[in-house]
């Protein structure tokens, strides 16, 4: 697997906070496209799901995420939905194909790279999701898989 260091754009994004399963992420994906649809912005094509702990040492019902989308546009928040501004910056990223739930070693490869090379982690893991299960076999699912980074 390959790690590589790169910068992401500022982004605009709508996102639903959730405690709670991971089962629910097709629900939220579909709620925040379905906001973002009713509004008449247009997406950008980020799709992520940003993840502040971890099933490995964190109760189901304590997990803490957010999925996103990017968009193009203005708008308010409004009910569970906000908004918020991405700023540009680096990150450590790595690719995963297949199923969402065998992504866990590539996590950890990629916070191994991270401090074998000298990074300082300096936010919470954050999956991209680059194609959809409604689409592709799991088999065929492509995630990257980002944290982000300073050097020191």
């Amino acid at each position: 697997m390959e790690v590589v260091e790169k910068r992401i754009e500022e982004a605009r994004v709508a996102y639903i906070p959730y405690m709670g399963s991971y089962d629910k992420i097709p629900q939220l994906m579909q709620e925040v496209g379905e906001w973002l649809s009713e509004k008449g912005l247009q997406m950008t094509g980020r799709v992520y799901g940003t993840y502040f702990n971890s099933p490995e040492d964190t109760p189901e019902e304590n997990l803490q995420y957010e999925i996103g989308f990017s968009f193009e546009g203005t708008c308010m928040p409004e009910g569970k939905v906000g908004i918020k501004e991405i700023p540009e910056h680096t990150v450590l990223a790595a690719m995963h194909k297949g199923p969402y739930t065998e992504v866990g070693p590539v996590i950890h490869a990629v916070a191994h790279y991270a401090v074998e090379n000298g990074y300082d982690i300096v936010g919470p893991v954050t999956e991209v999701y680059l194609n959809s299960p409604m689409e592709v076999p799991e088999s065929d699912l492509l995630t990257e898989v980002q944290f982000p980074v300073i050097k020191v």
